[in-house]
């Protein structure tokens, strides 16, 4: 095991010698960003890092998370079991498709006050000959309309849907989610540096309720590439 096989945060560890997709800055910005509740569901837990992220700052939250990988499931399980929050966190070994049938055919319907999501979102690009790699990264395994279906429908009246997706897939991810008839709450647009275009957004759809969407402008490093003074703030209940 290297050390880049582990993650070590302030209140939680995060083992990832299994999972194809790495703690990254997306999870980071996810697990900073996105609005939580008293119950919780984490599509594609990976490693378990936004599960544990939202447990943190949600003390009285339950939270599910789903996964289908095997080995991604091995990293997670350890994870939130020597955690200080698993006795909050109930992790699914499943496909999120699979997990909706079985939630509708037990008429659990609208459970959750907050669905959160890293979703793949290659969908033109070669897909890797690593299974586990693949899911994570290709909208083949969880296609925009399945997810954004599934979450409207799993969340209460007032609920929200957070995701982190990068520009190229921008205007699709939200015309798919208008459709279905989400309205877009906040949109964090994150720069790595002043000078560059926005990297990856944070959106935050809320279902039921007609919102006017505030948009938010952040960089998460200076100029000269030291770290940003709201990068810092953002990630400091957190990072050690």
């Amino acid at each position: 095991m290297g050390k880049k096989d582990i993650f070590v945060y302030k209140q939680f560890t995060i083992h990832q010698e299994h999972a194809a997709m790495k703690v990254g800055t997306d999870c980071d910005l996810l697990g900073t960003l996105s609005e939580g509740g008293n119950q919780i569901l984490d599509i594609g837990t990976g490693t378990g890092i936004l599960s544990l992220m939202l447990a943190q700052r949600y003390p009285f939250a339950q939270l599910t998370a789903i996964e289908i990988d095997d080995n991604a499931v091995l990293d997670a399980s350890r994870n939130f079991q020597d955690s200080p929050f698993a006795d909050r966190i109930v992790l699914k070994h499943l496909s999120f498709q699979d997990y909706l049938a079985e939630v509708k055919a037990n008429g659990l319907s609208e459970a959750f006050d907050s669905v959160v999501c890293n979703p793949p979102y290659f969908d033109k690009s070669t897909e890797s000959s690593d299974l586990g790699r693949t899911r994570a990264r290709h909208t083949s395994s969880l296609p925009f309309p399945v997810l954004i279906g599934g979450a409207y429908d799993l969340l209460k009246d007032g609920g929200v849907f957070s995701v982190c997706i990068p520009p190229e897939v921008l205007d699709d991810f939200c015309f798919e989610c208008q459709i279905r008839g989400f309205w877009l709450q906040d949109i964090f647009k994150i720069k790595s540096v002043p000078e560059k275009e926005p990297k990856r957004f944070v959106l935050v759809h809320k279902k039921g309720q007609i919102v006017t969407p505030s948009e938010h402008v952040f960089c998460m490093r200076n100029t000269d590439r030291s770290r940003s003074e709201w990068y810092s703030q953002l990630m400091n209940d957190f990072h050690v």
